[in-house]
């Protein structure tokens, strides 16, 4: 994800050989600053690489999520649809027997 933005790596780091003149730097200061930057690379590179395969994990579990989110979401449409062609059919059902119920209690007959 991220090794197309990075220059060098810790083996790169590890084989540069600096030209020697004789004002230059101490070779042996040049190394110790050069290990310092190898370990901060490899210990880069390891978090890097943890992260993408957690960004992986949870990408996949994204995923999963939102497939089981839709399932859900279609299951109370179709149960909130069926509801609504029920009630109507319920609710003359309870007309009529409503209906039924006040031709006993009160004796009415159409």
């Amino acid at each position: 994800m991220y090794s197309d933005k990075i220059s060098l790596s810790a083996d790169d780091i590890l084989e540069k050989d600096f030209k020697i003149d004789a004002r230059g730097y101490r070779p042996q200061e040049v190394d110790k600053f050069l290990d310092l930057i190898i370990s901060d690379y490899t210990e880069f590179s390891a978090i890097i690489k943890r992260q993408d395969k957690e960004i992986k994990t949870l990408m996949e579990e994204n995923r999963k999520l939102k497939q089981e989110y839709n399932k859900l979401r279609n299951r109370v449409e179709a149960a909130a649809d069926e509801g609504s062609t029920r009630n109507p059919v319920n609710n003359v059902d309870v007309l009529r027997r409503l209906s039924q119920l006040e031709k006993i209690v009160f004796g009415k007959d159409e």
